[in-house]
C-alpha cells in the first residue's frame, strides 16, 4: 500500500509542478478524485477560501511544500474511500506510451522529419542520426509517468525521436524533459499550431532539436513513423 502511495504522491506532485497553470492542475486533480474542496482544506488546515485563491490562481503559484502537503492530503482522503487515484494511476501508466521502436540502422533526423511533416524549431538535425522513436500522449506521460517508469520511454537509447501528441503549447513536455536524467536527442510536438517560446528556450539550453510536426491524426504519425527505413 504505502509503495502504491508514494507513487500516486509522485506523478500528481510532479505533473502539478510541471504544469504552466499549477493551482488549476491541482484543481483538475481534486475534481477527477471526487474530493470537496471543504473536505481538502480542512485536511489541510486552512480555511477553503484560501484554497480557492491557489486553485483559481489568485494567490501566487503554491511552492513545493504547499503541493507536497496539497498531495499527501488527496492520497490521503482518497485512500480511505475509492482509491480512485490508485486506479487512474495505473490504467494512465498503461495508456501513456502509444508507440515505441527501434531502427535496426541509424536513421537521418531529416527522414523522421519528413515522414512526419515536421518543421525543426531549434537545433541542427543535419548531423543527428536516431535510433528510435517513442510516441507518448502528452497529458498521459505528464500526470502518470515518474521516476523509474518516464525512463522507459527511451526504450534502448536515447539517440532517439520522442513524440508529444495532445500538447497544448509545448511548455510541459520540455520541462518534464529539463528535470530528467535523460534527454532525447529530438523532440517532435504534435497538435499546437505554435509553440511556446519557452519551451524553445529550453529546448536550446539541452541542446536538442525541437520540431513541431502537421501530421493530421495521431494514427497518421504513428503509421509514418512505423514506414521510416534507414537509408542504404
Amino acid at each position: 500500500m504505502e509503495a502504491v502511495q508514494n507513487d500516486a504522491l509522485a506523478k500528481i506532485a510532479g505533473s502539478i509542478v510541471a504544469s504552466p497553470d499549477p493551482g488549476r492542475a491541482m484543481k483538475a486533480w481534486r475534481s477527477k478524485v471526487g474530493i470537496k474542496q471543504v473536505a481538502l482544506a480542512r485536511a489541510l488546515a486552512i480555511s477553503p477560501s484560501v484554497l480557492s485563491d491557489y486553485e483559481s490562481g489568485r494567490r501566487p503559484s503554491p511552492g513545493v511544500q504547499f503541493v507536497k502537503k496539497y498531495v499527501e492530503a488527496l492520497v490521503r482522503l482518497d485512500e480511505g474511500r475509492d482509491r480512485v487515484i490508485s486506479k487512474l494511476v495505473a490504467s494512465e501508466k498503461d495508456e501513456a506510451i502509444l508507440s515505441i521502436g527501434e531502427f535496426h540502422s541509424p536513421v537521418d533526423a531529416a527522414a523522421v522529419l519528413g515522414a512526419l511533416d515536421a518543421r525543426v524549431l531549434t537545433g541542427d538535425e543535419r548531423q543527428v542520426r536516431l535510433y528510435g522513436y517513442t510516441v507518448v500522449d502528452s497529458i498521459k506521460t505528464i500526470y502518470a509517468l515518474s521516476g523509474y517508469d518516464f525512463y522507459r520511454i527511451f526504450g534502448a537509447t536515447t539517440e532517439r525521436a520522442l513524440v508529444f501528441t495532445k500538447v497544448g503549447m509545448g511548455r510541459s513536455p520540455l520541462v518534464a524533459i529539463r528535470v530528467s536524467q535523460l534527454k532525447p536527442r529530438m523532440v517532435v510536438i504534435h497538435g499546437p499550431k505554435d509553440i511556446d517560446p519557452l519551451a524553445v528556450d529550453l529546448a536550446k539550453r539541452e541542446r536538442m532539436v525541437l520540431a513541431l510536426s502537421g501530421a493530421p491524426s495521431e494514427e497518421a504519425l504513428i503509421a509514418a513513423l512505423k514506414g521510416v527505413s534507414p537509408q542504404t
